[in-house]
């Protein structure tokens, strides 16, 4: 077995075979068909040769055969590597490429997708595994390699970033060092609610985290603000994660009464504006706890907890949070945040040139620490739009322009300018005069941070968590389209 599997097959000391450990729709799988059902995965990857270490891509939908499946590579010793259904054939191939499956784990609809592979039924999770026609597979990762997830790829292309079991299981324990009061077996454990697809890092996370405290999962299949509410009433459930994206959701929804008996939300894969933040905490009266963490960082690093919302409130709403246990910070004279956790000093060079050789990770954000240790982050160096030399973050005109009634969404890209080299231009959606949009800028920010041009769009392009694809939508504002 390896750490991360553990998590099932070990278990509370105390945990029973008969609890239901995953709430999926109208099924309900007890700790002991989960465990019986990973292991027959196990052993189908076993029997197919595929060796410790190598990479098993898994393109399954939100159901527990896909949790099931999971902890079965990992029991194989295996490497995860979730594909996520709504790619693209091309981008499934471009995944690929980067990452040579030994074997692949899918749906019968979808064994087409792999013509290069040859499938046989797995009848434990439903599904079919697949094994490649031809050798030449990339070489093993080491031991301690539990999945391999790709970089969001708002930017440019996606990147493979490899998560280990000890860096993700430190992690677990840094935030359960923040927030977690004793686990008491006398009662049943509060289930951790997943709105977010099992292909995404943030979904695994969430499934990890509830194993660790001994909690059973409720997954949705797809995010729907009315569905959140009945499964959030009808398990009792008074914390949940939830994209900013999700929560503008809700926002919109008006036959959305109420969310009770929900107090906490913990935003989660996006940058959460402090406008969003307001607006759900006012609709709903719910505390939200703001997050910040990276892929490459394996989570979570900096968040909110409870007792920091008790006593701040929402005073310092927009600011991502302080250092979780385990994990140190510091700003350096660029402005640039960088990260020190355990998995970074333990192995100083795992994210190459961002990687400092005393264990800092250069996370490409500019932000800063105020006097109660809240960092705030301004911008992504990537995102910076340089005016001339003047420095602009989209993110805090962003923030000024979705004050502006009327504004539905909007973002801010650097666009080149022969004189300047480029200027801010912003893309707005909703129906608002673009005279009082470069008022309230100028009203609010200096002169050098408003925007050149203000370009109306229907919908900003984002991708599945919610982050605005900024190349895309540079694309569009571009002179002539």
């Amino acid at each position: 077995m390896t750490p991360l599997a553990d998590l099932l097959f070990e278990g509370p000391a105390d945990a029973s075979p008969d609890e239901v450990l995953v709430h999926a729709g109208a099924h309900q799988v007890t700790r002991e068909q989960l465990s019986a059902d990973a292991l027959a995965v196990r052993g189908a990857l076993v029997d197919a040769g595929v060796p410790a270490g190598a990479p098993v891509a898994v393109m399954l939908g939100n159901g527990a055969e896909t949790v099931a499946t999971l902890f079965g590579v990992w029991a194989a010793q295996a490497v995860y590597v979730p594909v996520n259904p709504r790619l693209t054939d091309p981008e499934v191939a471009r995944l690929l490429d980067a990452v040579p499956a030994a074997a692949i784990v899918t749906s019968e609809t979808d064994v087409d997708r792999f013509p290069e592979y040859d499938f046989t039924t797995l009848d434990a999770v439903g599904a079919r595994i697949g094994c490649p026609r031809a050798s030449g597979a990339a070489e093993p990762f080491d031991p301690d390699v539990a999945l391999v997830q790709t970089t969001s790829g708002t930017t440019g292309p996606p990147t493979p970033v490899p998560l280990r079991h000890s860096q993700v299981l430190a992690l677990l324990d840094g935030v359960l060092g923040t927030v977690r009061t004793a686990t008491r077996r006398d009662t049943p454990a509060m289930p951790n609610l997943i709105p977010v697809s099992l292909s995404l890092w943030a979904g695994i996370y969430n499934v990890c985290f509830a194993f660790r405290v001994g909690a059973p999962v409720v997954l949705m299949e797809r995010f729907e603000p009315r569905e959140l509410a009945r499964l959030v009433a009808k398990h009792g459930i008074r914390s949940v994660v939830l994209p900013p994206a999700a929560m503008a959701m809700c926002c919109d929804d008006p036959e959305l009464e109420s969310l009770a008996p929900l107090r906490y939300v913990r935003s989660i894969t996006a940058p959460l504006s402090p406008f969003l933040a307001r607006r759900f905490h006012s609709r709903f009266g719910i505390a939200v706890l703001n997050g910040y963490g990276q892929t490459e960082l394996g989570g979570e690093v900096v968040g909110w907890s409870a007792s920091d919302w008790r006593a701040f409130g929402d005073t310092k709403l927009g600011a991502v949070g302080r250092p979780l246990a385990g994990v140190e910070l510091r700003v350096d004279e660029t402005g640039e945040v960088l990260v020190s956790t355990p998995a970074s000093r333990d192995s100083p060079a795992s994210l190459g040139e961002r990687s400092t050789p005393d264990g800092w990770v250069r996370t490409g954000d500019h932000g800063r620490v105020d006097d109660d240790g809240f960092l705030w982050i301004e911008g992504r160096a990537s995102d910076m739009v340089n005016r001339g030399g003047l420095k602009v973050f989209p993110a805090e005109v962003e923030e000024v322009l979705r004050s502006v009634p009327g504004v539905r969404d909007v973002a801010v890209v650097g666009i080149p300018d022969e004189r300047l080299g480029e200027v801010p231009v912003a893309a707005v959606v909703g129906d608002v005069d673009p005279g009082g949009l470069d008022a309230r800028c100028r009203a609010h920010l200096a002169p050098y941070k408003v925007p050149a041009r203000f370009v109306f769009v229907d919908s900003l392009p984002r991708n599945e968590v919610g982050k605005v694809l900024r190349a895309e939508v540079q694309r569009r504002c571009a002179p002539g389209d």
